[in-house]
């Protein structure tokens, strides 16, 4: 897998992450809060014009605080 395939996985996670996000009716200062994020990095991770990684472990806290599966946020078919 390319490195623009990852680029582009990681833009439709950090959307993903935003969907959901605005689904359960947090702010991004209240998810952060809830995941021990700064808000800063979460916006990064949101903005479909940023690549910002995220670890595994950071990953399953945010589906577990969104009450998703972690499998809904790696969905890069959802539109």
């Amino acid at each position: 897998m390319s490195n623009t395939n990852h680029q582009k996985q990681l833009i439709q996670l950090g959307l993903n992450i935003a969907h959901y996000r605005k689904l359960r009716g947090l702010t991004q200062q209240e998810l952060a809060l809830e995941i021990s994020m700064s808000r800063t990095h979460l916006s990064n991770l949101e903005a479909p014009g940023k690549v910002t990684s995220i670890s595994l472990d950071k990953l399953f806290t945010i589906a577990e605080v969104l009450q998703i599966p972690v499998t809904a946020l790696l969905d890069f078919k959802r539109s």
